[in-house]
């Protein structure tokens, strides 16, 4: 995936699957353990590692057990990672787990996506709705000037369909790239928008 970590680093993700196998019984974090969740969360979430590069800062938007911030987090040490989630449970889970990983960049923000009140380099969406004109709008809030969304996506039609109702909403500027998570053998896609 052309990204590299050290050990420490290596260390704070399985830290933070440790912390989820822990939790998931009672809170129903992800349906995935062992292999499966490393491959299927962990890895598919540091696939967009390399595009946010240059963020600064950066918005998980219904981060949930913490996917994609908190592995984003760990990759990026430079970068400040705000956890959004409207879930009180769910943030108590991510304090939690920023605390014990530990991921010191990494942010928790106890509110609903419309009212979080940031001003971020990029937002970053996985498992979360379908992309709506509506939602983009909503999203680009919470942007600062020349900041991106990156939506996380399965399979092609399924993000090119999205795409198309973009477009038909006045949505320019979006980019579909394709992206190879290790060992995981479905397709994974990024849409990008550049909100105008």
């Amino acid at each position: 995936m052309g990204i590299e970590l050290n050990d420490a680093q290596i260390d704070r993700l399985a830290r933070h699957c440790a912390e989820i196998e822990l939790w998931n019984p009672r809170l129903k974090l992800v349906a995935a353990s062992g292999a499966e969740l490393a491959i299927r969360h962990v890895l598919d979430s540091l696939s967009a590692v390399s595009l946010l590069s240059q963020s600064r800062t950066i918005a998980d938007v219904g981060s949930g057990a913490g996917f994609p911030g908190i592995p984003i987090a760990v990759a990026n040490p430079d970068a400040t990672v705000h956890l959004v989630e409207r879930s009180g449970r769910r943030c108590g889970f991510l304090r939690n787990a920023v605390a014990v990983v530990p991921v010191p960049n990494a942010r928790v923000v106890e509110a609903e996506t419309e009212r979080a009140n940031l001003s971020v380099d990029a937002v970053v969406l996985r498992a979360y709705h379908p992309l709506t004109s509506e939602l983009v709008a909503t999203l680009a809030r919470l942007l600062a000037p020349s900041g991106v969304i990156v939506a996380y996506k399965g399979r092609r039609t399924t993000a090119e369909a999205e795409i198309d109702g973009l477009h038909r909403g006045g949505s320019a500027n979006i980019e579909l790239i394709p992206v190879d998570v290790p060992f995981l053998d479905e397709e994974r896609h990024l849409i990008v928008i550049r909100p105008a």
